[in-house]
């Protein structure tokens, strides 16, 4: 299981870093009906909370397609991050970790 889970980050971490210089250059879901519905030109000049990774790229890095792969790699960790972190935090504490799960019968009652 440790190796399954190891594999599936290091394959996310690898399309993140690797396709994401190729995403589309136009605007997503959420901009493209912004625009189509006319509040797009009401967005904030200086929003309450600015965006750490604006536009998916990072600040300050030249290349386009290195910023673009660095925020993909960066959103996938920050994102296998809060579910480690949310996994361990909602985890049962009163249980070993090998405690198979019991046996039910067919009326679903233990």
């Amino acid at each position: 299981m440790k190796y399954f889970i190891l594999g599936g980050i290091a394959l996310s971490l690898a399309l993140a870093i690797f396709l994401s210089p190729f995403a589309s250059p136009h605007p997503d879901g959420l901009e493209k009906v912004a625009e189509d519905k006319g509040f797009l030109e009401h967005e904030r000049e200086n929003p309450v909370l600015p965006s750490p990774l604006p536009d998916y790229t990072i600040p300050g890095i030249g290349s386009e397609r290195i910023s673009t792969a660095l925020a993909g790699l960066i959103g996938t960790l920050i994102c296998f991050g809060a579910a480690l972190g949310l996994g361990l935090a909602f985890r049962s504490r009163g249980e070993k970790r090998d405690t198979p799960i019991p046996s039910q019968d067919r009326e679903g009652k233990t």
